[in-house]
């Protein structure tokens, strides 16, 4: 089981734009003029309380299917009970909104949002409904996860595909934008984050603390199977390459780090990946490290498991451990993040006549072609990012779009991608 609360908790629709012709003959008039490429955007997320009624009712979504013992549910309800039974993210999830909107309007995106939950209001497929109403034809979604595997990406693809369905053929096409883990308005807001939770720390202790970035754990046959074949581990791969990138850009780049992992809800004995973050920490001090900034770089908010598993349960182990201790803030409620969606949604939108993105199983989903996934190829960080030093003679260059060793990852999923390993 996995109880990940990176959440969207009430739904959120701005004004909508005039639908978009109807009675088009062409199937994809987007191809020749006959639409924007793209008329709506759709915030993707898991969806999360706003009250203590609805604590256990959500937490029934998340483990349906699942046999989680009725005490292991208790147990995670009282961390929602210890926050007055609200999720802690809806505040920060409403301030990205809002910022995603207002860049939107200074970028020039004339795009209407919508937003849809896996577990809780909104529900996804209410959204996608209410998208059909109001005539929207295909819509770009960004699903609030940074990194490949089946809980992370694949899972939100069949979200998106099965709300698609339970609305039926009026639905609208909806492509998800492509992962961001070294994008950097992820990579630039958790180092900001990280130099702060730096400066919190006993000045004599700040220069040798260690720097322990975590992320949510997973069973390690789901590790294995995540990216496409020829290419599997993406998600520790990609964890390790936004930890190092993040590292490079705190603290001048001197302070030792290391990857852990948080949150593990499976049984014994089931292997999931590791090692613990408390348990990380009891190696550390036992290894003389005296202090230690805790970043949460698989999260891109501070949902509950941030701010229980780390600001609670790591906060008192390192406090047992005689370890000094800083917790970095997510970077899910910065400019800089609302930002890189914008980026992110235009890359996107430049996109749609490229022929490996014209699509040629139906729009909607089909009993025969139920996910119209398509592969495009991984391009090398050199093909598709540019310096952003001015040019002899010319103007300043876009920003760089990917950072790092690993390149722009794919805009499009294969279909043996991430694997349905639960």
């Amino acid at each position: 089981m996995i109880i990940t609360i990176s959440d969207r908790s009430t739904g959120f629709r701005a004004p909508i734009l005039p639908p978009a012709p109807g009675g088009q003959s062409n199937p994809r008039p987007w191809l020749d003029g006959g639409m924007p490429p793209y008329d709506a955007f759709l915030l993707v997320s898991f969806g999360g309380p706003e009250g203590p009624d609805d604590v256990m009712p959500f937490l029934a979504n998340v483990t349906r299917g699942r046999n989680v013992p009725p005490e292991r549910l208790a147990g995670v309800a009282e961390h929602y009970y210890a926050f007055g039974g609200v999720s802690p993210i809806n505040q920060q999830c409403r301030d990205l909104v809002a910022g995603v909107r207002a860049d939107f309007v200074a970028s020039g995106l004339s795009l209407p949002l919508y937003w849809g939950n896996r577990n809780w209001t909104p529900y996804l497929a209410d959204t996608v409904r209410q998208m059909a109403e109001d005539g929207v034809r295909r819509a770009v979604a960004f699903v609030t996860s940074a990194y490949s595997s089946y809980s992370s990406c694949r899972q939100y693809l069949d979200d998106l595909e099965r709300a698609r369905a339970a609305v039926g053929p009026g639905a609208p096409r909806i492509d998800k934008i492509r992962r961001f883990f070294n994008h950097p308005g992820f990579i630039e807001p958790f180092a900001g984050n990280a130099h702060a939770a730096l400066a919190t720390l006993p000045a004599e202790v700040r220069d040798q603390a260690h720097l322990v970035f975590t992320a949510h754990s997973v069973p390690l046959a789901m590790a294995e199977a995540s990216g496409p074949v020829g290419a599997r581990g993406r998600y520790v791969t990609e964890l390790t390459e936004a930890a190092r990138l993040i590292a490079e850009r705190t603290g001048a780049g001197t302070h030792p780090w290391s990857l852990a992992y948080q949150s593990r809800s499976g049984p014994p004995s089931q292997p999931w990946l590791e090692p613990d973050v408390r348990d990380h920490l009891g190696e550390l001090a036992k290894s003389g490290t005296k202090a230690v900034v805790v970043i949460p770089a698989g999260f891109v908010s501070d949902h509950m498991e941030v701010r229980h598993d780390l600001d609670v349960e790591a906060a008192e182990t390192a406090e047992t451990l005689g370890l000094a201790f800083a917790r970095a803030a997510t970077p899910g409620t910065s400019p800089r993040f609302a930002s890189m969606i914008t980026e992110l949604v235009t890359e996107r939108m430049a996109l749609p006549d490229h022929p490996m993105l014209d699509n040629p199983l139906p729009d909607h989903p089909t009993p025969d072609h139920p996910t119209p996934y398509h592969p495009t190829p991984e391009i090398p960080e050199r093909d598709t990012t540019v310096s952003d030093n001015p040019k002899p003679g010319g103007t300043a260059a876009r920003a760089v779009a990917a950072l790092g060793c690993m390149g722009l990852p794919s805009q499009t999923c294969p279909a043996d991608c991430c694997g349905g390993t639960r």
